[in-house]
């Protein structure tokens, strides 16, 4: 179910589940028409989207005037966005950044190359979990699966991926865990840890918060 996190009177804060299209799919609904069919008398503005396998937070705006200041916001890189992610696969660094230039692939998937064409900017830590590796990744860039092909060339697609290698599981487990940005000269932050899978439970959601507190952590700056 779609959970509306937050309310104002410019734009509101949801919690999407993981295995909900953005935009709907032959009988489905997505999250725009969801939205809509929930709450008929209000007027709802995409501003960005999320994947189908990742959960989290996502902004819709409320008016015209809030999706194009939006849209301008996330142009400038002024939206600072985490996501976490699970991979049963070690990766070939630990931390850092991943830069490339995004480009189609085969049956609808992306693939990063060396140019600078389309670039897409990811930096990352990550941690051992349970025989896993838990990563806190921060997009610089919002190019579309960005994450999801910047782990897979790192040698750990997300557990549960399996259009970019990942093995199969219960879901894909990629959530976007934050959003912060400056809204009419005040600060807003909202954060929301993963809740739903079987590796999401209420162990990951501790080993997150004691191993990745904001305030502790070193992002490089600039592209």
């Amino acid at each position: 179910m779609l959970n509306v996190v937050y309310k104002c009177d410019d734009f509101w804060v949801v919690s999407k589940p993981a295995g909900m299209s953005f935009h709907a799919e032959s009988e489905a609904p997505g999250v725009m028409q969801l939205l809509k069919l929930l709450y008929p008398e209000q007027t709802f503005y995409p501003v960005h989207r999320l994947d189908k396998v990742t959960s989290g937070l996502l902004v819709v705006a409320l008016k015209h005037s809030a999706a194009v200041l939006f849209g301008e916001m996330f142009e400038k890189h002024q939206i600072e966005k985490r996501y976490v992610a699970l991979s049963n696969r070690k990766p070939k660094k630990k931390q850092g950044t991943v830069r490339g230039g995004m480009v189609p692939s085969r049956r609808g998937q992306w693939r990063l190359t060396k140019e600078t064409e389309n670039l897409a900017v990811t930096q990352f830590f990550s941690a051992a979990f349970n025989g896993k590796r838990v990563f806190l990744l921060r997009p610089l860039t919002g190019k579309t699966h960005q994450i999801r092909v910047a782990l897979k060339s790192i040698g750990s697609p997300i557990f549960g991926d399996e259009r970019y290698g990942g093995d199969s599981a219960d879901r894909g487990y990629l959530h976007a865990y934050s959003l912060a940005f400056m809204w009419q000269g005040r600060g807003q932050n909202f954060k929301q840890a993963p809740d739903i899978g079987m590796c999401f439970n209420s162990e990951f959601r501790e080993f997150l918060e004691s191993n990745f507190q904001e305030a502790s952590l070193k992002w490089p700056s600039g592209q």
